[in-house]
């Protein structure tokens, strides 16, 4: 398919569909939220080094090197800008249970995933404005569309922003009903996550397919990319191996379902765009429980044990 036909795919989606993800993905966030304490944020307080680097490796480093990827690689536009929006969002909801299962530090993931999301609501419309507008090519979208940060912000402080507030507080004030529904929340976000993915990936399954070689190709290598970052930052800055697996799986694991919904709202459901995105979604399910498995596999060192 020649680049033209790819960047005109649109994923048809009424407004209906539009609020109903909407509603699901802060139904997510607030899932999530319950589980999160203030004392993850104190936590990060005392010992903010792991926190930092991750941090610094999910809405730095990684925006980054997307940008040098897509100049090395030159996917069609939509696809490339695709690949920014993917790198923009926050870590996904399912990295806490991933570093679970690889022996990772799990309350660094829980306290990452707290600061990142806050983090998210004003780094997320940055990176996808600058770096967007970074490329001509993807520029021209970003053009087209007019997209305003202020709009994104706006969408994600929604999306965000308002369930970890309200998650938190039922935590914090209500904590026997807290602990009675996180489970059933956990179970819920997880189906509805798939639900959502895959569901997108139905609505145009025909485009899907005529461009699954190069969305494939592009979310692999972009996927093996941002696990590499997470993990070596950490090992570079001589994090504790627990941390290193944290940091890995947090970067790896993107909010793709966030993505989905930016996608959506500002971009008229642009298909190279939503395949990739949605692609992205199974795939790090699928590189997300393998580098589970991998790190289960290999023993903690004996300085292994988490600082935080």
């Amino acid at each position: 398919m020649d680049p033209v036909a790819i960047d005109q795919i649109r994923l048809n989606l009424n407004p209906t569909g539009i609020a109903i993800i909407n509603a699901a993905i802060g139904l997510m966030m607030l899932g999530v939220a319950i589980e999160l304490k203030f004392d993850d944020f104190k936590r990060i307080a005392k010992s903010p080094k792991a926190p930092l680097i991750g941090l610094v490796a999910q809405f730095l480093l990684l925006p980054a090197f997307t940008f040098l990827l897509v100049l090395i690689i030159k996917p069609h536009p939509s696809i490339a800008l695709g690949m920014m929006l993917v790198a923009a969002c926050p870590g996904g909801n399912l990295s806490n249970i991933m570093t679970y299962l690889s022996n990772g530090n799990s309350a660094l993931s829980i306290s990452m995933t707290a600061v990142s999301t806050v983090a998210a609501i004003f780094m997320t419309p940055f990176n996808i404005s600058f770096w967007g507008s970074m490329n001509p090519e993807t520029a021209n979208i970003l053009k087209q569309v007019s997209l305003s940060p202020l709009d994104v912000f706006i969408t994600v402080f929604l999306i965000l922003g308002i369930p970890l507030i309200v998650g938190m507080s039922v935590g914090h004030y209500f904590p026997t009903f807290a602990e009675r529904v996180k489970r059933p929340f956990k179970i819920f976000s997880l189906i509805f996550f798939i639900i959502i993915i895959c569901g997108a990936l139905a609505a145009n399954w025909q485009n899907f397919l005529n461009v699954i070689g190069m969305i494939m190709l592009a979310v692999l290598i972009h996927n093996a990319l941002a696990l590499n970052i997470g993990y070596w930052s950490g090992k570079l800055l001589k994090l504790d191996e627990k941390d290193c697996r944290a940091v890995c799986i947090e970067v790896g694991i993107q909010n793709s379902a966030l993505g989905l919904v930016l996608v959506f709202n500002f971009f008229d459901g642009l298909g190279g765009m939503a395949i990739l995105v949605a692609w992205w979604g199974i795939w790090h399910i699928i590189a997300g429980l393998v580098t589970a498995f991998f790190f289960s596999r290999r023993k903690l060192p004996e300085n292994g044990l988490s600082k935080i």
